[in-house]
């Protein structure tokens, strides 16, 4: 459920009367994702999502959130853009929570990605970096590498309960990921940029084009956005498209991804050289996410737990794999 801050009718008329984009005509919660409430608004100006910003988004971060969506929508990527009111701000107060209105985006997220999703995919991601590109604020990545040693430790106390030896095999993991990790500059260093960070299925619509094959008609959600290694969000919709429910991976799912996103944006020898460390370290970041959750969520919390094991059996993948020839290349 992510409907978490309940909306009367007095207050949501009343919101939008700060707005010019018409009279109310229905209005629905919308029970997907688990960071924030949501809402479906459909007013005589069109549609719309009404979404009210939880206890786990710092409202300090909402305006380079809300701007880097205006900045890619400009340029046109199909993602959400924030409505301005009025007064010409996007971000106001609803509820007691901060609350903004984006644009609405028709189609689907694939419930099982086939191959078909992964090369539109990819190609929606280059597309992403390249908009991404004279944004200048920069945001960094707070559970990048510098913070996954901290979340391990406040995994700790119960994160064997999980699986006997968990923690112990983590330590050596992540002391494997921070050695091989790229420099941040110099020799070595790869491009940066803005990216999505949270690229699963469920923030990827798609609509069918006239011969019925997926299309990408939107990609949302991005409060986990921040300036990172371009390379890195690749690795993160590695691990999250390409991997079957068997937890088996599938390289030609990972061949269309990335053969569609060099055709947009080509990767250097260096990043393809990287793929391996960054597909790790994109697993045990969600590991450790998950794990912190599975182990410190109070029984009728609003956090959604997930299973932190099936990234550990990604992550033995990409510590067996050799090279980019692992993932199609």
């Amino acid at each position: 459920m992510a409907v978490y801050t309940e909306v009367s009718d007095e207050a949501l008329r009343a919101f939008l009367s700060g707005y010019a984009i018409g009279d109310l005509l229905a209005f629905r919660g919308i029970a997907e994702g688990v960071e924030n409430s949501n809402y479906a608004l459909r007013t005589t100006g069109g549609d719309f999502i009404l979404t009210l910003y939880e206890k786990r988004v710092d409202p300090a971060e909402l305006p380079w959130f809300l701007g880097l969506m205006r900045h890619l929508a400009a340029r046109g990527l199909a993602c959400p853009e924030p409505v301005a009111g009025t007064d010409g701000e996007a971000l106001r107060d609803l509820a007691g929570r901060p609350a903004a209105i984006c644009t609405f985006l028709p189609g689907v997220w694939p419930r099982r990605p086939a191959v078909a999703h992964c090369g539109p995919l990819g190609a929606a991601l280059a597309a992403l970096h390249k908009a991404g590109e004279g944004f200048a604020a920069t945001r960094p990545n707070a559970l990048g590498p510098a913070g996954w040693a901290p979340l391990l430790d406040r995994c700790r106390p119960n994160g064997d309960s999980v699986q006997p030896g968990l923690c112990a095999e983590l330590d050596g993991h992540l002391s494997a990921i921070l050695r091989d990790w790229p420099p941040l500059s110099g020799h070595g260093a790869l491009p940066r940029g803005h990216i999505h960070a949270d690229l699963f299925p469920d923030n990827v619509f798609f609509l069918e084009n006239a011969e019925r094959q997926p299309r990408v008609s939107g990609l949302i959600d991005f409060y986990f956005a921040c300036t990172d290694l371009l390379a890195y969000d690749i690795a993160v919709c590695l691990n999250a498209w390409c991997f079957e429910p068997d937890l088996s991976f599938n390289v030609t799912k990972a061949r269309a991804l990335l053969g569609a996103y060099r055709a947009a944006r080509p990767l250097s020898e260096a990043e393809l050289d990287a793929l391996p460390v960054l597909c790790r370290g994109a697993a045990i970041r969600f590991l450790l996410t998950r794990l912190y959750d599975w182990t410190n969520t109070p029984p009728g919390a609003l956090v959604t737990r997930k299973d932190p094991i099936e990234y550990l059996r990604r992550l033995r993948f990409h510590a067996a794999a050799t090279g980019p020839s692992a993932y199609g290349i």
